[in-house]
């Protein structure tokens, strides 16, 4: 099995046997545990788990979605990706509760004056709304000041600027992924190297608080003798004809290995965090690939660490095959039986008294190796390039590949939200 899936089912695995049960804003409940590090080397893989199938596709389009600054469903239902779509919905119809009687209207049975009612659209005819008719998306797509608008157009009340908001008080943006591009460019021993999500200002605003809610890169030189290899497994056409060593030292050649540490203070250990740790590894070779370095570590700083209620079937079906109590018997030869037991023999055993000897209750679910990321581009030189140049091409069906991803089927699971 491949480090990262051990990783995970041995997380899943923890959870089930020492996990809190707890309420949650949900109804759903959980079982939790708190403080949990997940740590992947870029260089065993792409950190895409084999123990399910992943959707790929998705987990792309939001990522691109969050670096287009975007904040409405518009895009993601767009191109298929439906993950916000039950948001966007739910703060629908608290509009509509409240008295914004945007629906469907129908006519009164039996209505001698031609009464009409006002209904609002169930979960499809929104969505389908969202498709069809731009300007009802534009008002009733939006999610608030989540993640896109946070990394990209974080507002900030300063004492000059040209955007006034009120007397003597100015308004302005930052693009903290273009400060973090430029800030690694010239000065990547900068322990200031950090995108934040939290904006505590505007928590209020968004239809979900960021579970997600920063991250920090972290740069170190390559040895010669990294730069020699990644040289030889980097083979560049137009450098065959240098010396491996003067490769090695070329302009073009990174100079510096890049990691990413995000922390996540809510994990949804089953849907969620399998996505997470494979969208985290796209933004960190998307950075490494827009200044040049190598990726290196990517680690998961996670708070609270469940498992809602309702999965934690699949949760064991993902870990693997359950033994039955006839083959843990079976595995318990005559011999272990009489150091413990004086008489007998181990067709009585139960589940709990068969543990004393270590023998597992599940036989580990088969991982396969990771995928090769397989970035399509028409500019291979991101690192000459504007931030909006680069971001702007990005084809979620096109620009990112997965090379020999081999995984067991999906395993369903209801969306908590």
């Amino acid at each position: 099995m491949n480090k990262l899936d051990t990783q995970y089912t041995d997380l899943l695995k923890t959870i089930l046997t020492h996990g809190a049960e707890k309420s949650d804003r949900t109804g759903t409940g959980t079982l939790s545990i708190f403080g949990y590090t997940v740590r992947h080397n870029m260089k065993d893989g792409f950190p895409l788990l084999t123990t399910k199938k992943m959707a790929w596709k998705t987990m792309v389009t939001e990522l691109i979605w969050f670096l287009r600054g975007d904040t409405n469903i518009k895009y993601l239902v767009d191109n298929n990706c439906n993950i916000w779509n039950g948001d966007a919905y739910q703060a629908y119809i608290k509009r509509y509760n409240k008295g914004e009687y945007v629906g469907k209207t129908k006519l009164l049975e039996n209505s001698k004056k031609n009464r009409t009612l006002t209904e609002p659209f169930t979960m499809e005819e929104f969505i389908d709304k969202i498709k069809t008719d731009d300007e009802f998306a534009k008002k009733w797509g939006e999610l608030g000041p989540i993640y896109g608008k946070q990394w990209r157009k974080w507002v900030r009340k300063t004492t000059r600027d040209e955007k006034i908001v009120e007397p003597g008080v100015y308004e302005t943006s930052i693009d903290q992924i273009a400060n973090l591009i430029n800030e690694l460019k010239t000065n990547p021993d900068s322990r200031r190297l950090m995108v934040n999500a939290w904006n505590v200002g505007e928590l209020d605003q968004m239809v979900l608080p960021p579970c997600h809610y920063g991250f920090q890169v972290y740069t170190k030189e390559l040895t010669i003798a990294e730069r020699i290899k990644w040289v030889m497994e980097n083979t560049d056409v137009e450098l065959e004809n240098l010396a491996i060593t003067e490769r090695a030292f070329h302009e073009s050649t990174p100079q510096r290995s890049i990691s990413l540490m995000w922390n996540q203070r809510s994990v949804d250990t089953f849907l969620g965090l399998p996505f997470n740790i494979a969208s985290y590894g796209l933004l960190l070779e998307i950075i490494a690939k827009m200044v040049n370095m190598v990726p290196d570590q990517l680690v998961g700083s996670l708070g609270d660490t469940h498992l809602y209620l309702n999965h934690l079937n699949a949760a064991n079906e993902q870990i693997g095959y359950q033994y039955s109590l006839d083959e843990r018997r079976k595995m318990v030869t005559q011999e272990m039986f009489n150091e413990i037991y004086n008489g007998g023999d181990p067709s009585t055993l139960s589940h709990s008294e068969i543990d004393q000897w270590g023998i597992p209750r599940v036989k580990d679910r088969e991982a396969f190796y990771l995928p090769k990321l397989e970035i399509n581009s028409g500019n291979e030189n991101w690192h000459l390039l504007e931030l909006d140049e680069i971001i702007n091409t990005f084809d979620p069906d096109i620009t990112f590949k997965v090379k020999g991803y081999k995984s067991h089927p999906s395993i369903k699971a209801p969306l908590s939200n």
